[in-house]
């Protein structure tokens, strides 16, 4: 283990040890500050930044970096603007100042900080015999699938939270299921541009540094299952057991295919 790859590994022991110190908290009653949220993701993000500077270099990871900023950016803003990207909603306050009052400054973090973990997932689940532009667009696809999996337990978790609001009554938990379509494109269109102008090398790691690359792994299941467990807390077993059966599949095939 290098210096870089130790810094890696200290960002996702604190990023479990905030959220499962929160969790532990919070299943006593005691009401958490509102500064966890963001404490989470920046903290998650900045670990989804060092390691694929590990993975795929400085210049891809900023251009991934870059992409998922302005992708989500401004998919969100116009999602809030119209109401046609994943249904009618606003945010609140809580998420902290907005760009051009639409979309807090925070959300493409939030993006990247899932978006790359599910980006190695989908690296590792695609089958081999996937070649060319199959392999390529089955990529971005999947990958996204896993960023949509997420979601299931995020979204009516961070509704009861009240930070953000749907202005229909969507039939999942309260959220409208175009949410997911546009979930799954916002992802798609990422990881497919980054493919397509990356260059990036669809291959296993090195077998002598598996263990740091599953370190993205393991972030997605950390952060997955704190909200599993957040959101069974506050009393919706659903999307709880949901989030759960749709994200485990990837982690473990990941696992299997390490």
């Amino acid at each position: 283990m290098n210096l870089r790859q130790g810094t890696v590994l200290a960002f996702l022991v604190s990023v479990s040890a905030v959220v499962y110190t929160t969790t532990a908290i919070s299943f006593f009653g005691v009401e958490l500050p509102p500064t966890v949220t963001p404490l989470v993701t920046l903290l998650t993000f900045l670990f989804a930044v060092l390691h694929s500077i590990d993975r795929f270099g400085w210049k891809r990871s900023l251009l991934l970096l870059g992409l998922t900023f302005t992708i989500s950016l401004l998919f969100e803003c116009i999602g809030v603007a119209t109401g046609k990207v994943y249904g009618p909603y606003h945010y609140t306050d809580l998420l902290g100042p907005k760009f051009l009052g639409l979309v807090p400054l925070l959300i493409p973090a939030a993006w990247f900080m899932m978006m790359y973990p599910s980006f190695v997932i989908s690296t590792r689940v695609i089958p081999e015999k996937w070649e060319g532009r199959t392999r390529l667009v089955g990529t971005a696809a999947v990958g996204a699938l896993v960023m949509t999996a997420w979601d299931l337990v995020m979204d009516p978790l961070m509704v009861a939270g009240g930070y953000w609001v749907w202005e229909v009554k969507g039939v999942y938990f309260g959220v409208p299921l175009q949410n997911y379509w546009g979930w799954w494109l916002t992802t798609f269109v990422t990881f497919l541009l980054f493919l397509v102008f990356g260059g990036v090398t669809l291959s296993k790691p090195d077998p002598h540094s598996a263990w740091f690359h599953q370190l993205a792994v393991a972030s997605y299941l950390i952060i997955g299952l704190s909200n599993v467990i957040f959101v069974i807390e506050v009393g919706m077993g659903g999307p709880g057991l949901a989030g759960l059966f749709a994200m485990l599949p990837w982690v473990l095939m990941s696992w299997k295919n390490r």
